[in-house]
């Protein structure tokens, strides 16, 4: 039994074939997967939604953590931390996955489909998901950071 159980997932079209694999790793593991797109590796029309949608679901608490995957995985990261309550970090190693839990809590993990292969990207996945926030240790200092600086942004875009 995993502690994070439900898992959103969105891709642009360079992440699609990523996603898919992950998808099936997932629940094949025994993880609830809700797949936000996109549905289709080639589609007439690209739609670059997900971010926002896979960020709502954790923001609301419908989905325990997200997963986002484009080409280079910043754009996905830039748009779902535009999301009141969305820790996304861009990860492209085990390491940089480990501590974006430990330390900063995040909640959903961007890659980038061009930047790093298959299996590499299925290691992180692990890695985000069985790792759990450091808290107690100085490490929620950083939490407080993000939410006061995310305030900050919020405050400016009203002006």
């Amino acid at each position: 039994m995993h502690t994070v159980q439900k898992i959103a997932i969105g891709s642009d079209h360079n992440g699609f074939q990523y996603k898919e694999a992950i998808k099936k790793q997932l629940e094949k593991t025994g993880y609830a997967v809700e797949d936000l797109g996109q549905h289709e590796e080639h589609p007439p029309a690209p739609d670059f939604s997900m971010a926002e949608q896979v960020a709502l679901r954790v923001a609301r608490g419908e989905a325990d953590r997200g997963i986002l995957i484009c080409g280079s995985g910043a754009g996905m990261c830039i748009a779902a931390n535009k999301v009141q309550g969305c820790f996304a970090a861009l990860c492209f190693d085990a390491f940089t996955a480990e501590v974006a839990r430990t330390r900063n809590n995040a909640n959903i993990l961007t890659m980038g489909s061009k930047t790093i292969d298959l299996e590499l990207a299925q290691e992180i996945v692990q890695v985000f998901l069985a790792t759990a926030f450091e808290d107690g240790k100085g490490n929620e200092r950083n939490v407080v950071r993000n939410r006061h600086l995310l305030d900050m942004d919020n405050t400016y875009r009203k002006k």
